[in-house]
């Protein structure tokens, strides 16, 4: 503590000699190039909030399936560019086990992690019309969703989601669709950074909206079964995730392995495209691809363009993982329920101190405890806040680069280990006594 604040002169020229002219604005990555600097050249330990990454071990279940694949030699060969069957079998397996929804498994496409699976959707989705033009992101969400769509060249529409929670949703969300020009819609559940969650109510309005206006939700499920207010981790029993595929008919579900398995560094996920959306004609498509069918630009088009194919060794690993989910001999929720506990700990140092929940509720009930929390401080935008706590050697991301119009910090606890939060609250102390209002 003797070293807090950290000089914002240090502070000042590491940031300025990395070309990051403000880091109240910062990426993500950004932030992370920044505080690792700091620590090395400070030796303070940071309490690490910025980057959204597991920081649980990956299950031995996944590790001992990748070996097993390895030693029979599959890194010697091209994987299927459709996937591996197995893999393909039991991820059509565990939609129906953990969702209650039927997609065949030819539409359960592995990716090099849930990044690629919303490249690939926007690359078709996106040029499926010639007279639409993009998407429409229901904010706060993951920034490098919109950086990808702004690469494409595609037109980009967002407004945030807070103040238009329920009934309220459906005119906000017309007035966009009933302009004609919107292609695909894309939100997370439960949500990237705010952790709120979509009620039913909420999904067959956007599910209904879609159908209406011929718009194609794209459904992130980085986070799945991680609202720990429900149980959603008993395979082909409810309550089920929610999901809008029981609202309409053209959807693309994309299923992550980083944050509820712990498998982010094999980089593998899964894109679900829905059996009408997979054998839709656009004939728009013919501009970009080979065939008018939407699930084989995808597949032949998109992906093919990307990637020679996912790691093959690593479809092993998410087969056995998914297989044992769908046979209930392994339970996801009772590893990741850590987080749950670490957030409510640290919310608590937080609002001890002085700050406050930025998106505190789902309509009328709290937020769940999760991956991650939204933070507030009076009297300081979330730039201000973020550039004030890197003196305290506490590391975040601002709400301003989400899409958020409020103002605040989102908060990850997975790489906040519990033997630092002595020190957090210390640090939070001192912030405060430095920060009167």
């Amino acid at each position: 503590m003797e070293k807090i604040p950290i000089s914002p002169a240090l502070i000042r020229e590491l940031s300025e000699e990395n070309g990051i002219p403000d880091p109240g604005s910062a990426s993500i990555r950004e932030i992370v190039q920044l505080v690792n600097l700091i620590e090395r050249e400070t030796g303070i330990r940071y309490v690490r909030m910025e980057m959204g990454v597991p920081g649980l071990p990956t299950p031995d279940i996944c590790i001992e399936a990748e070996i097993e694949a390895l030693r029979k030699g599959v890194s010697a060969i091209y994987p299927d560019i459709t996937g591996l069957p197995e893999l393909k079998k039991e991820s059509a397996r565990f939609i129906k086990l953990f969702l209650d929804i039927d997609i065949r498994s030819r539409g359960c496409i592995p990716t090099v992690g849930s990044m690629m699976g919303s490249m690939i959707s926007f690359l078709v989705a996106n040029r499926n019309n010639r007279d639409k033009e993009g998407t429409l992101f229901l904010d706060p969400g993951f920034p490098v969703q919109k950086q990808q769509v702004m690469m494409l060249g595609h037109d980009c529409h967002t407004f945030d989601i807070y103040n238009y929670r329920g009934k309220r949703l459906r005119a906000k969300l017309e007035s966009y669709l009933e302009s004609g020009k919107i292609s695909s819609l894309l939100y997370s559940n439960p949500n990237n950074p705010a952790w709120i969650c979509f009620t039913e109510e909420e999904l067959s309005i956007i599910g209904e909206l879609a159908l209406k206006y011929d718009v194609i939700v794209i459904e992130d499920l980085a986070y799945f079964g991680m609202d720990f207010r429900k149980d959603y981790s008993r395979p082909g029993e409810p309550p089920y995730q929610p999901t809008v595929a029981r609202y309409t008919d053209d959807y693309i579900l994309l299923i992550s392995s980083s944050k509820i398995f712990s498998y982010a560094g094999q980089r593998i996920g899964i894109m679900a495209i829905s059996d009408h959306l997979f054998n839709r004609s656009y004939p728009d498509l013919l501009r970009f691809y080979s065939s008018d069918k939407f699930g084989h630009s995808a597949v032949f088009g998109a992906l093919y363009s990307l990637s020679a194919g996912v790691s093959h060794s690593s479809q092993y690993g998410l087969a056995a993982l998914f297989k044992a989910l769908n046979n209930g001999t392994y339970n996801f929720r009772e590893v990741v329920e850590e987080y749950a506990t670490k957030a409510a700990i640290m919310k608590d140092l937080f609002l001890s101190n002085g700050f406050n929940i930025v998106y505190d509720k789902d309509l009328d009930v709290l937020v769940a405890d999760g991956f991650y929390f939204t933070l507030s401080y009076p009297g300081l935008t979330g730039r201000d806040l973020l550039r004030e706590l890197l003196y305290y050697g506490i590391s975040a991301i601002s709400l301003d680069i989400t899409g958020s119009k409020r103002e605040g910090l989102r908060a990850c606890v997975s790489l906040v280990p519990r033997d630092i939060f002595p020190e957090l609250g210390q640090r939070l102390k001192k912030f405060r006594d430095d920060h009167p209002y």
